[in-house]
């Protein structure tokens, strides 16, 4: 078995011990009077500015393919707003858990912008992930196993528009990964940025209380250029089918962070359709097989 190069998988687990506690700063932003929308044009805003400083010259890789990164930046833009709305209105795990249904949304999307086949295995993927959505979102009293809340809603398109972002950032392979995390940040930021009509908190009373909460949301912002770099790193250096495990590191580090820092815990029904959804993500990874009589 080949041994994994340890920076690249030390920058995928810091990347992913990031994500899994970085609900806990947006809630604080959230008690100092930031709502979702406004916390992450801020946050987004210090990654864009400092991105744009640190690496001027590679918005000449997104002006190569400016419809491309414009899309797939917009699609992990919307994903990234709509799971920091979730997890302020509702309870981390369930949120995070219906993210992790990316790889149900995947398999059709690959299908019909990439024209993908969908495959045996594919057919498998979608199935166990819908089975664990279904025994995660399943409700006596309304019947159908749909999302309850806003948030649950949240948490599954969040997860769409991450599996669409991923479909989509296949057409730019030839797109530096610093270039990506731009297109990134500028459509995380225009995303909230034509959410703010909609958002709870009016100008005045969130300005007001970003100035006086700068010390949450410049860090916050910081942190998250050196989150998405390190995934980067990693995921262009660990295959996709190792780096898919160690990510999952992830939904660990948030269950922990959860019950710690907000009491929250799953029911026995969550932990079984979450395992299923975990189980999903797993199979998604998979390397496909050859055919008889491929070339190695």
């Amino acid at each position: 078995m080949s041994r994994l190069p340890s920076l690249p998988v030390a920058s995928l687990l810091a990347g992913a011990t990031l994500w899994g506690v970085v609900w806990y700063p947006y809630r604080l932003l959230g008690a100092a009077g930031l709502d979702g929308a406004w916390a992450t044009v801020l946050t987004y805003g210090v990654s864009l500015g400092a991105g744009t400083a640190l690496f001027l010259s590679h918005w000449r890789d997104v002006a190569r393919a400016p419809w491309a990164c414009a899309a797939m930046g917009l699609a992990i833009g919307a994903s990234n707003l709509a799971y920091v709305i979730g997890v302020l209105e509702g309870e981390v795990m369930r949120v995070l858990l219906l993210f992790y249904l990316a790889p149900l949304w995947t398999v059709p999307l690959a299908r019909v912008l990439l024209g993908e086949r969908l495959g045996a295995r594919g057919a498998l993927v979608m199935a166990v992930a819908m089975a664990g959505a279904a025994v995660m979102l399943w409700h006596p009293a309304l019947g159908m196993p749909w999302p309850s809340s806003r948030s649950e809603w949240l948490g599954v398109a969040a997860g769409f528009f991450f599996a669409l972002g991923n479909v989509l950032v296949r057409a730019l392979a030839g797109i530096r990964d610093t270039a990506k995390s731009l297109a990134i940040w500028a459509g995380v930021c225009a995303c909230a940025l034509a959410w703010l009509p909609f958002a709870p908190t009016a100008a005045p009373a969130a300005l007001r209380a970003a100035a006086q909460a700068w010390d949450l949301w410049l860090p916050v912002g910081l942190a998250l250029i050196a989150m998405s770099l390190a995934l980067q790193y990693g995921l262009t250096r660990v295959p996709a089918n190792r780096a898919i495990v160690i990510l999952l590191f992830e939904l660990v580090v948030a269950a922990v962070a959860s019950w710690w820092l907000a009491g929250e815990a799953l029911r026995p029904q969550d932990w079984a359709g979450g395992s299923l959804i975990v189980l999903a993500s797993l199979a998604s990874a998979l390397p496909r097989p050859r055919r008889a009589g491929a070339q190695a």
